[in-house]
């Protein structure tokens, strides 16, 4: 019998790598995209002769990006991933070293917040024949490590390929896990430097066109009928929609089930724009940064509906918003998710568990008054909205910023923002109108991903006008992205907002007994200390690296500026001076931030007395589920 001909071609480790995954691709609902949007890559001698010759030499299948920063291109990846509702993503390459520890922060924030990234991060050698190398960590315990080993504990995957033979199972096995939605995030696979560049004949199959199917797992049965029995006893449910919603592209199915069946929905931050503002079911952002109606719903609920949520402390409040009673259902696309709050599991897709569900509660729904009660406390929190949004001043509270950028945004705007005060106050404020329009990094809270994240939003939906909202804190960590948009013709309208200092922590430091310590830029030092703001101009910073710059100094006037920048074709950086004293309208609600037992202020002994009384109100959720 003849054996068929197996063909081969004879390329680099690196050239295999780049050649493969410009040949992946996923389909949900019958639509295929391609998995990779390029690669974005600061070069190095752990890199640059390897994954950066493969790209030089590939063609236009997999375009490459210039970063200015190597965490920064791992949250533009992240950014990118999560426009795309986790269906494509971007590559991201370094040299070994600093080059390649840089992206760790990005790591962790991308598999936090489950978004799919690639990282290849350049390694020692191999062959260990110039040990110890430029950059090399030295370990007495092993020569087998090395600081990529850093990467572990924060990625969803790691490997590290040593020799070409494991390169093919190692590319499958990374594209396994950033493809499926139970156990996305940050895959890092390791390429030393000398491997990249060694040559191998591969089997031509394993650069052929791949597509991976991303799946729509239904709910288990039993596990439905016991969730529908909750539901339909249920007389005041809540539901708590998170980023699976939006993912999942269930969105319909959410607006389907709240509306059939009159139950509120509130949000978290990833899934912020589930439903649109002024939806009569839609109640806002939900926990510590929260609306106060659904903070109100929240606290006399019976039962609450978790759709593709992680239950962090700011949407629980750190465990002391719902009150001891409750009982849970959870629909989550992992196991691991699903469980928490001693809830009842209903692992499946949110879409088509959504309508699984539905299908199960036909001819129940919540009662009339149930239904007055949420819209007039829906109504009430519209209020203070408008009242915020009106503000003025000189310098303009944060609020009323905040209101110009949401009517500039429109319908086809989002907005992007990450760490700091504003991230509460648009959980809070802004009025999404859909999914797609609100982009907060909150899983990690990670300064610095602001304006790298922005990038990658635009890269993902270049027909959305995307609208970076950055402090002065967030935007001395990490600015210098401004060059890569500038550099790629990307449009870009950054709102940068300067309170000079660390508004979020300062009000945080004080309410603690920490008395504002380290937390606003003023001069400090033997002789110079007085109290005022350095002589620092982040506008010019900005203008420096290649953005057009508009000051407005009113409200009018920032009006003016964000309908320019909309109607500008590059990067512009509108500077607004904001009064950190002015602050949001509150949540009502809790969050645990520890304060000292024992303190010297009169200040610092009346925060662990407020401290100890809302600790009281945490409950552990240890009750099992009902049903």
């Amino acid at each position: 019998m003849k054996l068929p001909v197996t063909l081969t071609v004879r390329l680099t480790v690196a050239q295999a790598v780049v050649r493969f995954l410009a040949a992946q691709h996923t389909e949900r609902d019958g639509v295929e995209h391609r998995m990779f949007g390029g690669v974005f890559g600061i070069f190095g001698h752990g890199n640059v002769a390897g994954i950066g010759q493969a790209l030089a030499t590939s063609g236009p299948g997999l375009p490459y990006y210039l970063s200015r920063n190597e965490q920064a291109m791992v949250h533009t990846a992240a950014a990118y991933a999560r426009a795309a509702n986790r269906l494509s993503t971007l590559a991201c390459t370094t040299s070994i070293g600093p080059g390649a520890t840089n992206m760790v922060t990005g790591a962790a924030a991308a598999t936090i917040n489950r978004l799919p990234v690639l990282l290849l991060p350049g390694d020692i050698f191999a062959t260990r024949v110039a040990s110890p190398v430029l950059q090399e960590l030295e370990d007495p315990r092993s020569y087998d490590v090395s600081v990529n080993d850093c990467f572990k504990p924060v990625s969803r995957f790691w490997d590290r390929v040593n020799r070409p033979e494991q390169l093919p199972a190692a590319l499958l096995a990374a594209m396994r896990v950033l493809a499926d939605p139970a156990e996305t995030g940050a895959v890092t696979l390791s390429l030393p430097q000398d491997v990249q560049a060694e040559a191998a004949d591969w089997p031509e199959e394993l650069f052929a066109r791949r597509v991976w199917h991303i799946p729509r797992p239904r709910p288990e049965r039993s596990a439905l009928a016991r969730a529908a029995e909750l539901v339909k006893a249920a007389s005041r449910p809540l539901i708590v929609a998170g980023g699976g919603v939006i993912y999942s592209e269930a969105t319909g199915e959410l607006r389907a089930f709240a509306e059939t069946f009159g139950v509120p929905v509130a949000e978290t931050q990833a899934g912020k724009g589930a439903l649109p503002h002024g939806h009569p079911m839609a109640m806002g952002a939900i926990g510590a940064t929260g609306t106060t109606a659904a903070n109100a719903l929240a606290r006399e609920a019976d039962l609450i509906i978790g759709v593709g949520t992680r239950y962090s402390d700011f949407t629980t409040a750190s465990h002391s918003l719902f009150a001891p009673e409750a009982r849970f259902v959870n629909l989550n696309i992992t196991g691991f998710d699903a469980a928490k709050m001693s809830g009842l599991q209903l692992v499946a897709d949110a879409r088509e568990g959504l309508a699984d569900l539905a299908a199960a509660c036909s001819g129940w729904a919540t009662g009339e008054d149930y239904r007055s009660r949420a819209a007039g406390l829906s109504r009430a929190w519209d209020s203070a909205v408008d009242a915020a949004y009106a503000l003025d001043g000189d310098p303009l509270p944060q609020p009323a910023v905040i209101g110009a950028v949401n009517a500039a945004a429109g319908d086809d705007g989002v907005v992007i923002c990450a760490a700091g005060s504003m991230p509460g106050d648009l959980h809070k404020l802004w009025r999404p109108s859909g999914p797609g329009s609100y982009h907060v990094e909150y899983g990690y809270s990670c300064m610095g991903y602001e304006i790298a994240g922005g990038l990658g939003v635009k890269l993902a939906a270049p027909e959305r006008e995307v609208f970076v909202m950055v402090g002065d804190g967030s935007y001395l960590m990490m600015a210098q992205e401004l060059v890569t948009a500038v550099a790629e013709g990307v449009k870009l309208t950054v709102v940068l907002v300067d309170n000079s200092g660390f508004a979020s922590i300062g009000r945080l430091s004080e309410s603690v007994g920490a008395e504002r310590l380290g937390t606003a830029y003023r001069y400090r030092g033997e002789g110079r200390y007085d109290g005022g703001p350095l002589p620092v101009d982040l506008a010019a910073n900005a203008a420096s690296l290649g953005a057009t710059v508009l000051r407005p100094s009113s409200l009018a006037e920032l009006r003016k500026a964000l309908d320019t920048a909309r109607a500008s074709r590059g990067v512009t950086v509108v500077y607004v001076r904001a009064d950190p004293a002015i602050d949001s309208p509150s949540s009502e609600a809790w969050w645990d931030v520890p304060v000292a037992e024992v303190s010297s202020t009169g200040t610092g002994r009346e925060a662990r007395t407020a401290y100890e009384t809302a600790k009281r109100d945490q409950h552990r959720r240890l009750t099992p589920p009902a049903g």
